[in-house]
């Protein structure tokens, strides 16, 4: 299993617009979060949040029940994704005044070949516009929207549009 999380700008809210502004965007947005499976690139499971939501903590808040024996492999952002799920492999960051050994950057550098999955699944979702560019509408249906994007994503995978990298 691979998962990461993507930002989608949206309209600046008229109330409570700190909840939804990120920081690192620099905008307003809604955060959504995608689990796919590696080998065959296939969306499994989908969660959203508001735009300030840390992707760790969007993470938690949805819940995924994954089985211990399968392996989930994530980005920085999920650090201390360990003492919630045993079997899952995180790159290596660099301490304060360190350098990463050559061992931590051979690792880094092989986890990101078998990330390169979800980071193509993101491509392929933001080909619809609504993802891509700013969202306008409601935003209490972005998660269902979302998601009806997704299966036609993986209906489309069914059918042999996609390319899923190995």
């Amino acid at each position: 299993m691979v998962v990461d999380g993507l930002e989608h700008e949206i309209e600046k809210p008229q109330k409570k617009q700190r909840n939804y502004y990120s920081g690192k965007q620099g905008y307003h947005t809604l955060k959504s979060q995608v689990l796919a499976d590696q080998k065959t690139g296939m969306i499994i499971c989908t969660a959203h949040g508001k735009g300030r939501i840390h992707d760790f903590n969007l993470w938690k808040n949805s819940q995924i029940g994954i089985d211990k024996s399968i392996e989930c492999l994530a980005d920085k952002g999920y650090q201390g994704i360990q003492k919630h799920h045993e079997n899952s492999r995180i790159p290596y960051k660099k301490k304060q005044k360190q350098k990463l050994s050559l061992e931590e950057k051979k690792f880094n550098r092989q986890l990101s070949r078998e990330r390169i999955v979800i980071e193509h699944i993101h491509r392929s979702l933001k080909i619809f516009r609504v993802l891509s560019s700013r969202y306008r509408n409601r935003r209490r249906r972005f998660g269902l929207r979302f998601n009806l994007i997704a299966g036609i994503y993986n209906y489309e995978l069914n059918l042999g549009y996609h390319q899923v990298a190995e």
